[in-house]
């Protein structure tokens, strides 16, 4: 399944600052946060995850792989084409609503 960028929140940390360290653990990449979409919540099996999404701009070099199997950019128009985590998915949403796809 396909999960925007980002991960946990470390103690005295912002979901702003643990998305900023999370692509430059990640993907080795560096945003400029942006605006707040929404914060969902959903209950796996494995208990509840607390999402928080933003728009981001790239600051410096394109997101390059190290621990994840793929990742694509993908147009808005596009995004109810990929089979999204459920966590994931009322952003989704609300990005295409945002772009009025």
């Amino acid at each position: 399944m396909w999960e925007f960028p980002g991960g946990k929140i470390e103690l005295d940390e912002s979901p702003e600052q643990a998305l900023l360290r999370e692509l430059d653990e990640e993907l080795l990449c560096s945003a400029e946060i942006g605006e707040h979409i929404q914060t969902t919540e959903h209950e796996y099996d494995f208990g509840i995850v607390i999402l928080t999404t933003y728009y981001c701009s790239l600051t410096g070099e394109e997101p390059r792989l190290t621990e994840h199997s793929a990742i694509r950019w993908v147009q808005a128009a596009e995004l109810d084409q990929l089979d999204w985590a459920p966590a994931d998915i009322p952003a989704v949403e609300q990005v295409m609503r945002d772009f009025q796809v």
